[in-house]
């Protein structure tokens, strides 16, 4: 998946979430009215507009999943806004459109500030902004407030140049661990690990899971006592942990990066880019008495 300018081509997929009620319902515009035309119109502002900017957030195939913008682009600060079909939610689309253009906000426009607000009626917006560890900001503009002063029980969110907003520390209690990397200079990284010094286990086993589709999930299993370290040295993978700490989900796409799961917990992996790369260093041999793939199963286990 990438960003790239709208085209005409997307006018028909931007016009189907637009009357799709189960996107809109808790959008604050009259999205019902638009047509075609307002769609095709909208495109074509887009192309020269120096106040707002506004992307399709397209599949590896080019298919438009959906618009993220930032508007009101003035004295360093922008406000962000996204908006998937329903086709996409789910699927990671919202969360690389998110980090994407923030990431361009304040590489490449120079932004100090990025800021937003959902409707608190809306739970489905304010949990994907909860779980990935951005927090209410009470300091906003006067200016900003006013364009909104019509709306009520509004949450704003913000985030500041220089703030670390992709680090995680653990998902679903699970740690997050830098793998050590060394770089050379015009060609590329090392990254390596020790079993017992890096990893806090003892390593029997590793796997690799490959060539597999854009949009697959693998996965929906458990172990009772297998540790496991996963990480992605190739790609594009969301992890999905649930466990006793609730359910969380982290984007594997640096080499450097892995996740120790080292309790028990049931785990799904979606494969944001095609051919993605999943490898996993296991704390024991195979064994298939150790897998929980249950889901029923796992939640009894889990109340134990």
């Amino acid at each position: 998946m990438y960003l790239r300018r709208l085209e005409l081509k997307d006018a028909p997929l931007m016009l189907a979430w637009m009357h799709d009620k189960s996107v809109t319902e808790k959008l604050q515009a009259n999205f019902a009215s638009k047509t075609m035309e307002d769609a095709e119109s909208f495109i074509k502002t887009s192309w020269d507009d120096k106040e707002n900017l506004h992307l399709a957030i397209s599949s590896d195939n080019d298919e438009y999943m959906g618009t993220v913008s930032l508007k009101h682009i003035e004295d360093g600060s922008a406000e962000f806004a996204i908006t998937v079909r329903a086709e996409a939610m789910g699927k990671g689309f919202s969360w690389f459109g998110m980090e994407s253009i923030i990431e361009k906000a304040f590489d490449e426009l120079g932004l100090e500030c990025v800021y937003w607000c959902v409707s608190r009626d809306n739970p489905r917006a304010v949990r994907f902004y909860d779980k990935h560890n951005f927090h209410e900001a009470l300091d906003i503009p006067d200016k900003v407030l006013k364009r909104y002063e019509d709306m009520k029980n509004l949450k704003w969110y913000s985030v500041l140049k220089g703030d670390d907003f992709l680090s995680r520390e653990t998902v679903a209690g699970c740690p997050v661990i830098h793998i050590k990397t060394i770089p050379t200079v015009d060609a590329g990284e090392l990254s390596f690990f020790e079993s017992t010094h890096d990893v806090p286990f003892d390593i029997k086993r590793m796997y690799y899971i490959s060539k597999v589709p854009e949009g697959v999930r693998r996965g929906f299993h458990a172990h009772k006592e297998l540790k496991q370290l996963l990480f992605c040295p190739y790609g594009r993978i969301q992890l999905i942990l649930e466990n006793k700490n609730g359910r969380e989900e982290i984007e594997l796409s640096d080499p450097s990066i892995g996740v120790v799961i080292d309790q028990l917990t049931w785990r799904e992996m979606l494969w944001l880019q095609k051919d993605s790369v999943l490898c996993v260093a296991a704390s024991d041999y195979y064994k298939v008495e150790d897998y929980i793939r249950d889901y029923d199963e796992f939640l009894e286990l889990l109340k134990k």
